[in-house]
């Protein structure tokens, strides 16, 4: 099959990914293997090609919002059927037995698997996953819609669920960083009732897109927003984005952080953290997360804008992102 193979992490520019037949994925006992037909291109798989996380795996095929449908059965899964469409996420599996899976923390597992990263992912004609981390995806989204909802999605529900807002109607929201995640998080808590201030460096696609997607207010990366803000999230992966986002925060306020690498957090001035503010991680996913997700989604129905590129051109995608010259999300097709 064919497959995008990362030998050695390089600057994107240097296209480091090569188009390369691999062998065909046989599933594990409890595997499905899954005939890929597009997988969303993330940030993370940016970060994994450029070696901003440590190589876990050489070579290593990236990609980790998989939509395609089963081809085949691993001996134990009785769950899943031949030609049933399903998506594949960034948790790939986890222990089910270190103490934070035991509660319900499976996020947090001591001994995780992650699509993409320690084992093959997307970028790829097929892929294998285990049935149990694999999602049914809802029949009104289409393969390009559906893909960038198993990581941009998922994770940003999981940063709404951690800003502490527990009324969303007149909530003050603040997004830092207007990307695949973004786009889709306004839509979930404008469904909500929340009012959405964007702060991305982007004028004419990120700000634009965000105004139509029911923005309050749009403005630079660290412009002051008209109100104080209940709650925000970074999505960027810019550190130097924490301070001022704190002090546009309203008393008790929370900063969620949504990415899983981002760059140095300068000093922050205690008066900046005072009055009960909080600055909190996100790391991974639950698969309640995603199913939940899911069903939010499709009842919205959350639209997402998508960018497609054929798989051979996975390094021009990836270039892209990182110039933030994609409005909304990347998705690789295989079809």
């Amino acid at each position: 099959m064919r497959a995008m193979l990362l030998q050695t992490p390089a600057p994107i520019k240097t296209h480091p990914l090569r188009l390369e037949d691999v062998p065909l994925p046989e599933p594990a006992a409890d595997e499905v293997r899954i005939k890929v037909h597009a997988c969303g291109v993330c940030r993370t798989d940016l970060h994994v090609v450029e070696g901003d996380l440590d190589l876990k795996r050489s070579p290593i095929i990236p990609g980790h919002q998989v939509v395609g449908v089963v081809e085949a059965l691993g001996s134990s899964v009785t769950h899943r059927r031949i030609g049933e469409r399903v998506g594949v996420a960034w948790l790939h599996r986890t222990c089910g037995c270190c103490a934070f899976c035991e509660s319900h923390r499976e996020n947090l597992c001591d001994s995780p698997d992650f699509t993409g990263w320690t084992v093959n992912g997307g970028f790829a004609e097929q892929v294998v996953a285990p049935a149990n981390f694999t999602y049914p995806l809802p029949v009104g989204f289409s393969d390009l819609q559906a893909a960038p909802l198993l990581c941009a999605g998922i994770i940003g529900y999981r940063c709404l669920r951690k800003t502490g807002i527990e009324h969303w109607a007149g909530a003050r929201l603040g997004l830092y960083g207007f990307g695949a995640a973004g786009h889709v998080a306004i839509q979930i808590a404008r469904a909500r009732g929340a009012d959405v201030y964007v702060c991305t460096r982007d004028r004419d696609q990120h700000q634009a897109l965000a105004a139509e997607l029911g923005a309050t207010w749009t403005g630079g990366t660290v412009d002051k927003p008209p109100v104080p803000l209940d709650a925000s999230i970074i999505f960027a992966p810019a550190g130097e984005i924490v301070p001022p986002a704190l002090s546009h925060l309203d008393k008790g306020g929370t900063l969620v952080l949504g990415g899983i690498h981002m760059s140095p957090i300068p000093e922050l001035p205690y008066e900046l953290l005072y009055q009960e503010r909080v600055i909190r991680s996100v790391a991974n996913n639950t698969r309640e997360d995603g199913h939940a997700f899911m069903k939010e989604a499709a009842a919205i129905p959350v639209r997402t804008h998508v960018e497609t590129f054929p798989l051979e051109e996975a390094n021009v995608a990836l270039d892209h992102l990182q110039h933030d010259a994609i409005r909304g999300a990347a998705v690789l097709t295989l079809e």
